[in-house]
């Protein structure tokens, strides 16, 4: 899972990257309102945590632009801004869900789980024969036993696992496990990739390389 994080507090937002990413999300911290609608343009997330007053660009303005593309990315506001007229103009606008600061840490991880559990219709499980994936607990299991995966990782068979059967091109995987402090190329899919291949295929799950493209995870098979 990526999130936008839009922040101008450096101190807020360099404290919130580090607990989402502890919670192993894949975090692109900005502190404007021009940088959020330029990562909006070029990339592609699961979630926008939107601050409200921001500089160059008002959060409400990014919100406009966003939902003007027809692009529907989940995005959860948090303002100072309490007004009660301002909560309703901030949901109006296509804004998910509204938290005002100053917020408990714990709440605002609850309400991305929730809006990341809406997004994907209530679906929160990935299972492929004996590998399962818990996304509201980014917990990865193998028969039923927890497995130590490490983030990248854990992004890489998320998306493999919700597009089974089907060939993911190395460009996306890579879009995925990057941030804009670790960018990562598709050589490095390789690495993880062989790293994910030595876990899992001898437990049946297999991971196919499509020449010139990208990765399929085939359909797994009972013996």
């Amino acid at each position: 899972m990526r999130i936008l994080l839009v922040e101008d507090d450096s101190a807020l937002r360099d404290a919130l990257s580090q607990a989402l990413r502890l919670a192993r999300y894949g975090v692109d911290p900005v502190s404007d309102g021009q940088a959020a609608d330029n990562a909006l343009l070029a990339n592609s997330y699961d979630l926008v945590v939107l601050d409200l007053g921001l500089p160059y660009l008002d959060g409400i303005e990014v919100l406009q632009r966003l939902r003007n593309r027809q692009d529907h990315t989940p995005v959860l506001v948090l303002s100072a801004r309490d007004d009660i007229s301002e909560r309703v103009q901030g949901l109006k606008t296509g804004a998910d869900d509204y938290l005002t600061k100053p917020f408990a840490l714990p709440e605002l991880e609850a309400r991305i789980k929730a809006l990341l559990r809406r997004a994907s219709g209530g679906k929160m499980q990935l299972v492929h024969g004996p590998l399962e994936f818990d996304l509201d607990g980014r917990i990865v299991l193998i028969d039923g036993k927890p497995a130590d995966f490490s983030v990248r990782e854990m992004a890489i068979l998320e998306v493999l696992m919700q597009r089974s059967g089907q060939v993911v091109i190395k460009t996306r995987l890579a879009q995925r496990i990057s941030d804009w402090e670790n960018e990562i190329g598709v050589n490095t899919i390789e690495v993880y990739i062989h790293r994910l291949r030595k876990r899992l295929e001898p437990r049946g799950v297999r991971i196919r390389t499509i020449h010139g493209l990208g990765y399929l995870l085939e359909p797994y098979v009972t013996t």
